[in-house]
């Protein structure tokens, strides 16, 4: 009984210590180069990307040129994907730049609102992606990270889940032209 309380013990520090370093974007508010989303995501941008599944293995690569508009905090993320497999896929982001570096954005296969936060050289965006695999939808939950490296390169990675249970993650690294 003892071992038992003592491991247990044991996994609920380990899982709330797991829990309480998780990052924030607010740790990257002191690092530059400043990502400006509305300057970043402002005409056209291209980048090459993959899909991992839960164990790391790649696989889906695909190419992604945007063409992106702002009109005052107003923004279109037009999206055209070419998967390596020949499938194709277009996706238009409509964003909402509000106070305090938040946005919030909408596509079709978006279920709702996608929520995010800008600060320092980081930009973090959540949202419920309507993913189609084998004639279903899966609603999957992305948790975005998007780190500007210098003013034409940008590295996204991201996560996603469902039921709190890590499905794969996806890799983009993009270029402003």
């Amino acid at each position: 009984m003892q071992r038992r309380s003592l491991l247990l013990a044991t996994s609920a520090s380990a899982l709330l210590g797991a829990c309480s370093s998780a990052p924030q974007v607010s740790d990257y508010a002191a690092q530059t180069p400043v990502f400006d989303l509305k300057s970043y995501f402002n005409g056209k941008v291209k980048g090459w990307g993959i899909f991992t599944d839960r164990g790391g293995k790649v696989v889906k690569r695909f190419i992604v040129n945007m063409q992106c508009t702002w009109t005052g905090n107003q923004g279109v993320l037009d999206e055209d994907f070419t998967y390596s497999d020949g499938t194709k896929q277009k996706r238009i982001w409509r964003l909402t730049a509000l106070e305090g570096g938040r946005y919030e954005g909408r596509a079709d296969d978006v279920l709702g609102v996608g929520l995010g936060q800008q600060a320092g050289n980081a930009f973090r965006w959540g949202y419920t992606l309507l993913l189609p695999v084998d004639g279903s939808t899966y609603e999957m939950q992305f948790d975005d990270w998007m780190y500007l490296m210098d003013e034409k390169v940008m590295i996204n990675k991201a996560t996603m889940r469902k039921f709190g249970i890590t499905f794969g993650e996806l890799v983009v690294n993009f270029e402003k032209q």
